[in-house]
């Protein structure tokens, strides 16, 4: 797959694609009158971001962003039956919903940040010269229950380590729902040639330390009185898995 550093090449190719990207699946002629491209100059900058692997069109002739990121798969567990697949822009409120009921009632420091960023830029999924990320939910009837929140990190010397966030609402735990998710985010960020994973989380979520040192992951450093939950002072526990 082709990197989107192009888009920096051309102001209205990189708008169609951010449109897109925001909108999709969306009508090509939707996305032109828009931004008020000229049909040819528009068609133009479509070929190309096909071409270079960043825009795909669906069954129906509708534009959306080429995600690439693996098929659904089904599982059934303890009697819950569920699925983990790639999220789509209509998971939106569920996933920003699922985070924020998740994170008030533990300590998930990084997680109720993505929530919030989720929100602000309103999209899930982001492919872009500044930001990387990707989302997978774990669904039961079709509503979130669960998320991983893959993201790459914008500096180049970071680019091959990956930060990882998840959680399953309460109801849902001790279904192998984690366990599914953690490995696709995984899975995806070794794909994109990534040699490290990593999470930081508040020491008095032993809950989450316990799952991620159980799959392999290493605690590699405890910061001392790093954050400051509900007027007491807490350690960081910082947790990573090599991929290499």
């Amino acid at each position: 797959m082709a990197s989107p550093t192009d888009l920096d090449l051309d102001d209205d190719r990189s708008d169609v694609y951010r449109f897109v990207e925001r909108n999709g699946p969306v009508a090509p002629a939707d996305v032109a009158e828009t931004l008020g491209i000229d049909p040819e100059r528009f068609q133009h900058q479509v070929s190309i971001l096909k071409r270079d692997d960043l825009v795909e069109t669906t069954d129906d002739g509708r534009l959306t962003v080429a995600l690439h990121h693996g098929e659904a798969a089904e599982h059934y567990e303890a009697g819950v039956r569920y699925e983990i697949r790639p999220s789509r822009p209509a998971d939106l409120s569920g996933v920003v919903g699922t985070i924020r009921e998740v994170t008030s009632g533990e300590s998930y420091v990084v997680a109720g940040g993505v929530a919030e960023q989720l929100a602000y830029e309103d999209t899930l999924v982001r492919w872009c010269p500044t930001r990387c990320r990707v989302v997978f939910v774990a669904t039961v009837r079709d509503d979130v229950v669960g998320w991983v929140h893959v993201a790459m990190s914008e500096v180049e010397e970071l680019a091959s380590t990956a930060e990882l966030s998840l959680g399953v609402m309460e109801t849902y735990r001790r279904h192998g729902i984690g366990s599914h998710l953690l490995a696709r985010g995984v899975e995806w960020a070794a794909s994109r040639g990534c040699r490290k994973v990593y999470n930081s989380l508040p020491a008095t979520n032993e809950r989450a330390v316990e799952f991620l040192t159980e799959a392999d992951w290493t605690v590699e450093a405890v910061r001392a009185d790093h954050y400051e939950i509900r007027g007491e002072l807490v350690d960081e526990v910082m947790l990573a898995r090599r991929l290499d």
